[in-house]
């Protein structure tokens, strides 16, 4: 799984490897010869995800202002939004994000843990109006048992630099804490957040969730039961959306074994505690109240089956809820890893484009 991450969102790097490790010897012997051809192979091979991309970028734009309507992201004047779903320079180059060091804060205290948030802000000035800047609250994957706010940082530095203020929270983990300990420090961070708004130029009435994986789940979960109106939206990376299906399909055990994550998540199987996999499950509470939701996902996810986000997208539809499917065939879990790759690219400008949209 992690060298399908590397081989996926990296392919364009180690394509010219190939090359460089075997064509010049394609006149030396018939060996040589054959490696040779393998390696013009494995460059191609290494860029099928691109190649895939391609389409996905081309069509995004359109797709997004058919959901969302007209929006434009907002910039600094030393931070521009994306000028396209996929550039090829950075590919190479990278994409530019503003060293910003997080302020920490202590948010809860429970069963003997101690849970901190980690704010990025750029320091901006407030928008117009003297309303402070709208948040983002973003929480961490790793099974519900690990991980951590320090997790995927770049986006939250490359947001804040684009005048939001983003908060990226701990929480209880299993074994130890079940369901729904990690959601209850998801509620009391959001109070904490609005608490401290003005320490850090936070306008607690525009807040939008983003969460991989379990804390996709997480992430959805609350947007959808909380029934806080400042939840302007939710942003879902290959997130399991219905925890009773999950458990009936599970994944391919030689990868991860989803049934005992989910018992230990939930305190027990679906037999024993069907009311904690329903009370658990997103889909469950999608409705007329339902905020925004973009959802992402992988179509090579091993871990979590892209057929959650596909089933919660058809929910949101039949509901006729604001909402976006965007789905990256060739992708895996933790894909927007790499934020200049082809997931990172295509990700982080659907995130921006509906940031845009939800809370302005």
């Amino acid at each position: 799984w992690l060298l399908a991450i590397g081989v996926t969102e990296w392919g364009h790097w180690l394509a010219p490897v190939s090359l460089a490790l075997f064509v010049p010897g394609w006149r030396c012997s018939a060996g040589a010869r054959v490696c040779a051809t393998l390696g013009v192979v494995a460059a191609l091979l290494m860029l099928t995800p691109l190649i895939r991309a391609v389409p996905v970028a081309h069509d995004l734009p359109m797709q997004f202002s058919a959901a969302f309507g007209e929006a434009t992201p907002r910039s600094s004047p030393d931070a521009r939004p994306r000028r396209a779903p996929l550039d090829v320079v950075d590919l190479f180059s990278g994409m530019t994000v503003a060293p910003i060091s997080p302020e920490s804060l202590v948010f809860a205290k429970r069963d003997g843990e101690t849970l901190s948030l980690d704010v990025y802000r750029a320091h901006l000035s407030p928008d117009a109006g003297g309303t402070g800047a709208p948040g983002i609250l973003v929480i961490h994957g790793g099974s519900w048992q690990s991980g951590d706010r320090t997790e995927l940082s770049t986006l939250n530095r490359y947001l804040a630099d684009r005048g939001y203020v983003v908060a990226a929270i701990d929480y209880r983990l299993g074994p130890r804490f079940a369901f729904p300990a990690a959601l209850e420090d998801v509620r009391d961070a959001i109070r904490s957040l609005k608490a401290n708004a003005s320490l850090f130029g936070l306008d607690s009435s525009r807040l939008v969730l983003l969460g991989r994986s379990a804390g996709g789940q997480l992430a959805l979960l609350a947007a959808y039961t909380f029934g806080d109106p400042a939840i302007r939206g939710v942003v879902a990376f290959y997130a399991p959306a219905d925890l009773d299906y999950a458990y009936e399909h599970p994944a391919n055990p030689a990868v991860i074994n989803s049934r005992a994550i989910l018992e230990s998540y939930l305190d027990g199987s679906p037999d024993r505690v069907p009311e904690r996999y329903r009370a658990a499950s997103p889909i469950q509470f999608v409705g007329p109240l339902t905020p925004p939701t973009l959802l992402i996902h992988g179509g090579r996810d091993e871990l979590v089956t892209p057929l959650q986000s596909e089933r919660l997208a058809a929910r949101l539809v039949e509901a006729r809820r604001p909402s976006f499917f965007l789905r990256l065939p060739w992708a895996t879990h933790g894909c927007d890893a790499n934020v200049a790759g082809p997931c990172g690219q295509i990700t982080t400008y659907a995130i921006e484009h509906f940031l845009a949209a939800v809370i302005w």
